[in-house]
């Protein structure tokens, strides 16, 4: 395998293959894996015991899902409330807000409503199995020291319409702690490597057009109705102004592989989510999966839950 110098993914002419200015030079050449929160398949997702085993399984970039505190501090947590995967309900049992799901009065512990500092008292890691208690959510600031040097950053601005109706902007927080961080340029940490996902396609035109990021920018699709002007051989072609690559989920590349080669046509790269061994459909195992996604479908790079199971070729 050969070394690359300071390339981005998302920067490349799929036709002749991609490389990447990777995090460790053995995994920088060929397809790419990103860690889908961390090893969340083995360790509790968004921590640093699971971006830990990611990078020891060999995660060429480990996701972090960011949401931002009362305090305007970006957090590492994929939901916008914090009840699922912390105890918050015990620590902090009367802070909850009660909002209708389905007909159904449902408490909810947002994020926003918390500061950083409330946040860092509850556990991350019971939920998951209890050889993981205390573990802590951590800062974004203290997911980028710990993976430095190690793997790449692949962040997703998430809800940030929510955010930003709770007047915080988060695609200037986001590039303001690249740009402290020195991580605001491509190719000035060839060890550690940005990529920016968001399922805002405003949130994208808005770093890309008014906040002039040069981070690589990958659009994220689900099929849903915000998507549906995307989704056809010039449609697609639209998304070539504010990012460089599209993240479909897998089942829409499934039931329509020239999705693939639409975006290939338009020079821009796909990523499929959400590849896990607990759910793998008609394949025999998430090995087998990833590598019919990434070999017979040709996609470019994957995120899963299993970075020790993605299947590498020599």
């Amino acid at each position: 395998m050969r070394s690359v110098g300071v390339v981005s993914l998302v920067g490349l002419i799929v036709g002749v293959g991609i490389l990447v200015g990777g995090a460790i030079e053995a995994r920088q050449a060929g397809k790419i894996l990103i860690s889908h929160r961390g090893a969340s398949a083995y360790a509790p997702e968004n921590t640093l015991p699971s971006y830990e085993l990611a990078i020891q399984q060999g995660a060429d970039y480990v996701e972090q899902d960011l949401q931002v505190t009362k305090d305007g501090v970006l957090m590492c947590l994929h939901d916008l409330t914090l009840e699922r995967t912390t105890d918050v309900e015990d620590v902090f049992p009367a802070r909850f807000r009660e909002v209708t799901v389905d007909g159904k009065a449902v408490k909810q512990w947002p994020v926003a409503d918390f500061t950083a500092a409330e946040i860092k008292r509850l556990d991350a890691g019971s939920w998951k199995d209890p050889k993981f208690a205390g573990t802590r959510i951590p800062t974004w600031q203290e997911a980028i020291d710990f993976m430095r040097g190690k793997a790449g950053l692949y962040p997703e601005t998430k809800a940030p319409e929510v955010y930003g109706k709770l007047g915080f902007d988060m695609e200037r927080l986001v590039l303001d702690q690249l740009k402290k961080n020195k991580l605001d340029i491509p190719g000035v940490d060839p060890k550690t490597p940005v990529i920016i996902q968001s399922f805002s396609a405003a949130s994208l035109k808005k770093m890309t057009d008014e906040l002039k990021t040069k981070v690589p920018l990958v659009y994220l699709l689900d099929g849903g109705a915000e998507n549906q002007q995307y989704m056809s051989a010039d449609g697609i072609t639209k998304v070539k102004a504010f990012a460089s690559g599209i993240g479909p989920n897998k089942n829409l590349v499934l039931t329509n592989p020239d999705l693939v080669t639409w975006a290939h046509r338009a020079g821009l790269t796909v990523t499929c989510w959400t590849f896990r061994s607990a759910n793998t459909g008609t394949f025999a195992s998430v090995k087998e999966e990833m590598s019919h996604y990434l070999y017979t479908l040709k996609i470019d790079a994957l995120f899963t839950d299993n970075p020790d199971q993605f299947p590498r070729q020599k």
